[in-house]
């Protein structure tokens, strides 16, 4: 099984390197990095081709944004399945992708834990995000599996189709909720962390960052789901930032 790992970057420099360790220590034989580069001015090119992997395609223009380069990746994506791994992202462990491909398998869906940390160096652990199995109606419940654990088989992607460049921080989760609760695609949950995700990204970078997720992540809910003014996914999510920012 041929899986695409789509990487998407700009003037990532100080972690790239790392992103594209983890992919090429993968002990999945049949892979390919498609990195999706929106014209950066820094060394990230420079660093990404010094590795000379016949592993890697890359393409570099401007873009509309994160999710745009997403939609690109996937347009470019040969796999068989198919996940993202931002540039500041790593895999957990050399094995993470034979797991995720085993178990594509048997499930059109893929996902496990994540490591919250706050670089790819000191081996320190903020958090896990260990979402547990999905029963259906979880996304209501506040639920959500870690994106750069998240893995599909191209008929998934081919159903549901590309992200929503209206969501600014959450297109990711929208299209989660679009796979698993509006298409009912199954999804198998592996037990065991699969990636690390650095904090201090698009979706994790502060108070404003936090509250436009609320807002996005409601929004979806409310489009697909008929959620109200507020309901339980709200309510859970701001709880636990609470519980973390008094923790912190």
């Amino acid at each position: 099984m041929l899986i695409s790992v789509i990487t998407v970057c700009w003037n990532a420099g100080k972690t790239i390197r790392h992103t594209v360790e983890s992919f090429l220590t993968q002990t999945h034989p049949d892979k390919e990095m498609v990195l999706v580069d929106g014209a950066s001015k820094d060394a990230t090119l420079d660093i990404v081709r010094s590795f000379k992997s016949p592993l890697i395609r890359i393409t570099s223009e401007k873009d509309q944004g994160i999710y745009d380069a997403m939609n690109k990746g996937l347009k470019l994506a040969k796999g068989d399945a198919i996940g993202l791994l931002n540039a500041d992202d790593t895999f957990h462990d050399s094995h993470s992708l034979a797991k995720i491909a085993a178990a594509l398998e048997a499930s059109p869906i893929v996902s496990g834990n994540c490591l919250m940390v706050p670089d790819h160096v000191s081996g320190t652990v903020d958090r896990a995000w260990n979402p547990g199995p999905y029963t259906p109606g979880a996304f209501s419940r506040g639920w959500m599996p870690p994106h750069p654990c998240t893995y599909a088989r191209r008929e998934v992607y081919e159903k549901v189709g590309g992200f929503d460049l209206s969501y600014k921080i959450c297109a990711d989760y929208e299209w989660l909720l679009r796979a698993i609760e509006v298409n009912r695609f199954p999804i198998a949950m592996l037990d065991e962390p699969l990636a690390h995700m650095m904090l201090g990204g698009l979706s994790t970078s502060g108070f404003k960052a936090r509250l436009t997720n609320l807002r996005e992540t409601h929004r979806a809910r409310q489009k697909w789901l008929g959620a109200g003014p507020v309901d339980m996914a709200m309510l859970n999510k701001a709880l636990g930032a609470l519980k973390r920012a008094v923790a912190g």
